[in-house]
């Protein structure tokens, strides 16, 4: 009895310093965004309610880490229908939609209760997919386990490979990039049509176009 409240508290705490890291490394990307890459923070979608975020959770039935509601809140997905120029988060990934994330994660989940097993799982319950290779395209993306709160690459050939310590980390990393493009050692950020792209471009229509920002 005495033990309980202590022990929530400090998770509260936890929690609530989780929300304001993803909150003020989101408000940084937005910023950046609506400055240098106006054609990318025009599909950006609104966040979620709370109300809207507790409805997903109970039909998808997983509670979310506080770091995914934190980014919900300020984002829930881009408002493009195609796939086109939206992948604009670190790694090529684009912000996925709750109905997204609710057909990849049923989707995977009926696999692994069909085939899967624990040693090389599938998909496990804790795992919440939050980025997708496009907008309506789920070839690959970035999970967040809500277990351990690790974000996972994950791709529809069974590929999960660790990427990032929490969600946290990953935002503040693009943040980063983004404000100062030097900090890079690999893919770059860049502008093509007014709208962020992260290169060089493979394909050789976007790397005719294609900008490097360095600013």
């Amino acid at each position: 009895m005495f033990e309980r409240g202590p022990r929530q508290s400090a998770g509260s705490a936890t929690e609530a310093v989780a929300e304001r890291q993803v909150a003020d490394a989101w408000q940084r990307i937005e910023s950046w965004l609506r400055q240098h890459a106006p054609a990318t923070a025009e599909i950006l979608r609104p966040g979620a309610s709370e109300e809207e975020i507790a409805a997903f959770q109970q039909a998808l039935g997983v509670r979310a880490p506080a770091e995914l509601k934190a980014l919900w809140r300020r984002c829930a997905g881009v408002s493009a229908e195609t796939d086109d120029d939206v992948s604009f988060m670190l790694g090529n990934h684009a912000p996925m939609r709750f109905e997204g994330i609710d057909w990849v994660y049923r989707q995977y989940m009926a696999s692994q209760r069909s085939v899967g097993n624990d040693e090389f799982p599938i998909w496990r319950p804790a795992w919440i997919p939050f980025c997708s290779y496009g907008a309506t395209d789920y070839a690959s993306g970035l999970l967040m386990d809500a277990e351990t709160g690790r974000v996972q690459y994950w791709n529809r050939y069974g590929e999960r490979t660790p990427a990032f310590e929490s969600l946290t980390v990953y935002l503040e990393d693009m943040a980063d990039i983004l404000e100062a493009p030097a900090l890079s050692g690999g893919t770059k950020p860049g502008l093509l049509h007014g709208g962020l792209v992260w290169g060089p471009p493979v394909s050789p229509d976007q790397a005719a176009h294609w900008v490097e920002f360095t600013d």
